[in-house]
């Protein structure tokens, strides 16, 4: 068994949304300095990293974090290549590889570098939504920060994926990770009344 880090690392070189809270740690106590134990807090957007959306970041009368099934965050997952061209939406037609798993992860390696925001990053189209819908997938996730594009206020595949209160995971990295099957753990923190949540996200290879 072979658990695979999908999660990006966690710094103030870390790149957030352009206007959102970058991260940064202050530090109270440090054994280093002669103190009795080492203590610290953060301040950061919960939309970091490898994180999940909650619906109340795109629904008025959307639940927070808290309020969402755990289950979709773990299980059977899969993970699919895919190929556009920058800032395009991702089609069903895009997508080489049948749907065999409730939970399917998107590679596209058009976020390469995390302490760097491009803007061109590809997003999921409204169509391959409601087609993942169609074939009972219940969590999508994604290796750049957003399942829509950078310049959309609409948010139409937000939308589009509460239809069926389907699961979002964005800004994983799947830039070392082989087409297949594996096992998706990826569970929120229970932060009352959040927008969203970072996870630690792994894959679970159960063949290596």
């Amino acid at each position: 068994m072979k658990i695979i880090d999908i999660s990006p690392l966690i710094d103030e070189h870390l790149a957030v949304w352009p206007g959102d809270v970058e991260f940064s740690r202050e530090v109270s106590c440090d054994v280093k300095q002669g103190d009795h134990f080492g203590l610290s807090s953060f301040t950061t957007t919960t939309h970091l990293g490898a994180h999940t959306d909650a619906p109340n970041h795109y629904l008025a009368d959307g639940g927070g974090i808290e309020s969402v099934d755990l289950g979709n965050y773990y299980g059977d997952c899969q993970v699919i290549h895919v190929n556009v061209a920058a800032d395009c939406r991702i089609q069903a037609s895009d997508l080489k590889t049948a749907i065999t798993s409730t939970r399917v992860l998107l590679r596209t390696d058009s976020f390469p570098d995390r302490t760097t925001f491009n803007t061109d990053f590809n997003a999921l189209s409204v169509e391959l939504v409601v087609y993942l819908q169609e074939q009972g997938v219940i969590l999508v996730g994604i290796d750049t920060p957003s399942v829509d594009a950078y310049a959309c206020k609409e948010l139409q595949a937000h939308h589009q994926i509460s239809t069926t209160n389907m699961a979002i995971l964005e800004g994983i990295d799947l830039s070392q990770v082989a087409e297949g099957h594996y096992t998706l753990c990826a569970l929120p923190l229970k932060i009352a009344h959040s927008d969203s949540s970072p996870v630690r996200a792994v894959l679970v290879d159960s063949n290596s």
